[in-house]
């Protein structure tokens, strides 16, 4: 009897360790949608929640406490028909910093290209050899994206594996009726995201997620001016992918999520070390050079 009480203890640990990898927190908006049967989209909330949080999409172990925090924000703007909607979609994605209780903002995307169908009660169901349903398929790119920029923040190009199954989708839906998985639609979309994070060319930009992060970030709170100076350094990669294309969409992905967190460390630096970083902030993000500005007064906001 003991033995059995054991093997009972142990399979229930197992279940306790498998977990999903994603936190995810999802919004869907109809205010744009008048004289329609709203429960719809309470339903679709429901059903975008469960297929991000309770599928496995890695190989890997996370325990509750490891899940992946991010938000899924939808915004329904048109209702072409009784199943089928368009609209946009927010994907943001926080990081734990070490042995701080403060979450870095890795990623903040708008896809302005959302369009897809969804009948309730009807299962979410992706199939990884095909592009039959619009909105699952959308869903796995982004689950995929979220998962290597995670990834390679903890180590160099650790998420390899996981922007080569976004392109995939990507590959499969160059025949999709909907838009955002073309590269003629559009700099900044689906395909030029998956596009730029894939491409050799602007590796330093993946290379300067693990510096930035598990180098310069997770390292602050014990040694702040060594973890300050590993991000400054490791900027000079941002800078090196700006000079060889300024208009890509991994520079501007960067910046939008970052801005902020760089004034409110770099305000902390000494003169030298702001004044490196703001040559390479307002050359490579231009159109945020009044907020660096404050990074010049001493102040943290």
């Amino acid at each position: 009897m003991p033995k059995i009480f054991f093997i009972l203890a142990l399979i229930c640990c197992s279940f306790g360790a498998i977990g999903q990898e994603f936190r995810c927190n999802v919004s869907v908006s109809s205010s744009r949608i008048e004289g329609t049967y709203k429960q719809v989209f309470e339903s679709m909330r429901t059903d975008i929640y469960e297929f991000m949080n309770n599928r496995k999409w890695s190989d890997n172990v996370f325990t509750t406490d490891e899940r992946i925090e991010c938000t899924i924000f939808i915004q329904i703007t048109e209702q072409v028909s009784s199943d089928e909607f368009k609209g946009t979609m927010q994907v943001q994605l926080n990081r734990p910093v070490f042995n701080a209780s403060y979450d870095s903002p890795l990623l903040n995307i708008k896809d302005n290209d959302l369009q897809f169908r969804y009948v309730e009660f009807q299962p979410m169901e992706f199939d990884e050899t095909s592009n039959s349903n619009p909105l699952t398929n959308i869903l796995a790119y982004y689950a995929n994206v979220l998962l290597g920029f995670d990834y390679d923040t903890y180590s160099p190009l650790g998420g390899s594996a996981y922007f080569q199954k976004a392109r995939d989708i990507v590959n499969r839906s160059q025949n999709a009726r909907e838009k955002g998985w073309r590269a003629f639609e559009g700099n900044f979309n689906r395909f030029w995201l998956i596009e730029n994070l894939t491409n050799k060319a602007y590796g330093p930009f993946r290379e300067l997620l693990y510096r930035y992060h598990r180098l310069g970030l997770d390292v602050m709170a014990e040694k702040p001016d060594i973890g300050r100076s590993e991000i400054a350094d490791a900027l000079k990669n941002m800078q090196r992918v700006y000079r060889a294309k300024p208009d890509t969409y991994v520079n501007r992905i960067f910046f939008d999520a970052k801005s902020d967190e760089l004034v409110n460390v770099f305000s902390k630096g000494s003169t030298d070390e702001k004044g490196r970083v703001m040559v390479i902030l307002t050359e490579c993000d231009p159109s945020n050079a009044g907020k660096y500005e404050k990074i010049l007064d001493q102040k943290v906001f």
